[in-house]
């Protein structure tokens, strides 16, 4: 039933197109003006193109927005078939699409929170994405590079895959150098891995919401007019490229394939834990008997962060805890890299005790991995007591990457929304031009906010024992960014679904939008009505270049997610 209805969906949007929006005649104004003029023989009003003044009626191509406002009225009537036409055509698409985010929190409002977020901030969007891939790939390579322990390789499967939650590990390293060392563990780390290795990935109505937005895509490019440009209020071209990023992100999601189901991974979770214990009956360093004193955590309450979006398992959260991920990542490393360094030289956890070969050259025979909680807690400690910092290795330039990646691909679909309507005669800034900026630059303050909110977060979180006032103002300018950034995120949300909304019914077609009133002010503001040679030339230029700069950077961004997913299997 539910594919039945997209595939009608689809097919309506193949047998229609949009020609024109409810709004002023503006052929028919013009005429009616220079008919007045011939009579009154007052050209006040009357310009060409450029908005110069004319000392010819024939030669009037453009009225000033003092003439337009007496003669041609407010606007035209609201045509609801028409409005509908064009949602369903190339709006529905895109909101379509939001349905194949990865979800999973507790609560559905909180899914209903990373769906605004999303929407609110593409940059904040694709950020997440990004770093997320960024952290796989740095902790892979660590691994793989200075690594070689018998369970390792489910341990960074384990690591990469939870970035979704808040992962922690226990103040007492010593609970989990035992999950590192003892043999018995290496169970609970296969069998967790094995839990936890689901997919959320591409599916026959993932597909097909896609293929429907880059068919609405391609058929708004289509129905974008070639010349006469002064005509083509619809705009459908400019209001798909907006959205165009969303494509980039859902596909991005659907290959990383984030474990972000709540339920799901802490279900898993508590079946490993039950699993490992029955073979650490013997032995109480291994995995705890409660949920308390676990050495791995991946749940946490309110109180134990720093900022309550480290709770909420939606990916686009992972802004708020790729910093404290990448620490615990790091110290879990440091951990087995010094476990697996003294393997390599053969030396056993029981130092009393000779190293014993095993059969297979390649693994480690279990005698070797024997001993008390102390001995344990040492063979997988650092040597030196060197304090290390709470930032992890290369942190800052994957958030850099990871910005100009995210600020990329927005401004490049953004950016050429706004081209669009920059160049469409009246050139300069309008009610649409206006309305494409002003939602990229909000979309780029809430990527700042809540980006500034995580790094302050996390800064207070390495002082939470001996916070001053200076950690303390911090944590409150944390918590202030976070609230006000998701207020943003909720009006930005609206308003580019208003926008959308408010261009197809026509609500645009008006004086005062289709003037330049925004970049000219008042009295030299005016309506390009018949568009020269030249100026038709240019908004072509300006629609291939924009076309080009939107297709190319969401193009990019797949490309280069793509490019990178190869190096988290080495």
């Amino acid at each position: 039933m539910r594919l039945h209805i997209r595939s009608h969906a689809l097919s309506l949007l193949l047998l229609h197109s949009v020609e024109k929006v409810a709004g002023l005649d503006w052929m028919q104004c013009l005429t009616d003006i220079k008919s007045n003029a011939n009579v009154t023989q007052n050209l006040v009003g009357l310009l060409n193109s450029n908005g110069d003044p004319v000392s010819n009626v024939a030669d009037a191509t453009a009225i000033s927005y003092s003439l337009c406002t007496s003669f041609c009225g407010k606007g035209g009537d609201f045509q609801v078939s028409v409005f509908a036409q064009d949602f369903s055509s190339w709006l529905l698409p895109y909101l379509a699409l939001i349905s194949q985010l990865p979800f999973g929190a507790q609560y559905r409002l909180d899914n209903l929170m990373s769906a605004i977020l999303t929407v609110g901030s593409p940059a904040l969007a694709g950020y997440s994405l990004f770093i997320t891939l960024l952290n796989s790939r740095w902790i892979n390579r660590r691994f793989s590079h200075s690594v070689d322990y018998p369970n390792s390789r489910s341990a960074v499967s384990i690591i990469s895959s939870l970035q979704q939650s808040p992962l922690r590990l226990h103040s007492d390293r010593a609970r989990f150098a035992s999950l590192v060392v003892l043999p018995e563990n290496d169970s609970w780390w296969q069998y967790f891995s094995e839990l936890v290795d689901y997919t959320h990935t591409w599916s026959i109505a993932s597909a097909t919401s896609i293929a429907w937005v880059v068919v609405a895509y391609i058929l708004s490019v289509a129905n974008s007019p070639s010349d006469a440009f002064v005509n083509a209020q619809a705009g459908a071209e400019a209001t798909s490229s907006i959205w165009l990023w969303l494509i980039p992100i859902v596909m991005g999601w659907l290959q990383l394939s984030p474990k972000c189901d709540f339920n799901r991974l802490k279900a898993a979770y508590d079946r490993a834990d039950r699993h490992a214990r029955a073979g650490m009956a013997d032995r109480p360093i291994g995995i705890p008997l409660t949920s308390t004193q676990r050495a791995l955590t991946i749940t946490a309450q309110e109180e134990d962060v720093m900022s309550p979006d480290e709770l909420l398992t939606p990916p686009v959260f992972n802004y708020s805890r790729s910093l404290e991920w990448a620490c615990t990542a790091e110290d879990i490393f440091l951990m087995y890299k010094a476990a697996s360094e003294k393997a390599r030289i053969r030396i056993p956890v029981n130092a009393e005790s000779e190293w014993v070969e095993s059969e297979d050259l390649k693994s480690i025979h279990p005698h070797n991995r024997h001993g008390s909680p102390q001995e344990i807690a040492a063979y997988c400690a650092q040597p030196g007591r060197a304090r290390r910092s709470h930032w992890a290795p290369g942190v800052f330039t994957r958030m850099i990457i990871a910005s100009c990646a995210s600020l990329a691909l927005q401004w490049g679909t953004v950016g050429g929304a706004f081209i669009v309507e920059w160049f469409t005669p009246t050139v300069g800034l309008g009610c649409r031009s206006l309305s494409y900026l002003l939602y990229g630059v909000v979309s780029t303050i809430i990527w700042m906010m809540l980006l500034i909110s995580s790094i302050l977060a996390h800064n207070s979180a390495a002082y939470s024992y001996r916070a001053s006032l200076s950690e303390r103002v911090a944590l409150a300018c944390s918590h202030s960014l976070r609230r006000m950034g998701k207020l943003l995120a909720i009006a930005n949300s609206v308003w580019v679904v208003m926008m959308c909304i408010l261009q197809y019914s026509g609500f645009y077609h008006t004086c005062w939008c289709s003037s330049n009133m925004i970049h000219t002010g008042k009295t030299a503001a005016y309506i390009t009505i018949i568009e020269t040679t030249t100026q038709a030339a240019l908004a072509k230029a300006a629609w291939i270049g924009a076309l080009f700069l939107a297709c190319t950077s969401a193009s990019a961004f797949v490309a280069l997610v793509n490019l990178l997913l190869d190096t988290l299997s080495t």
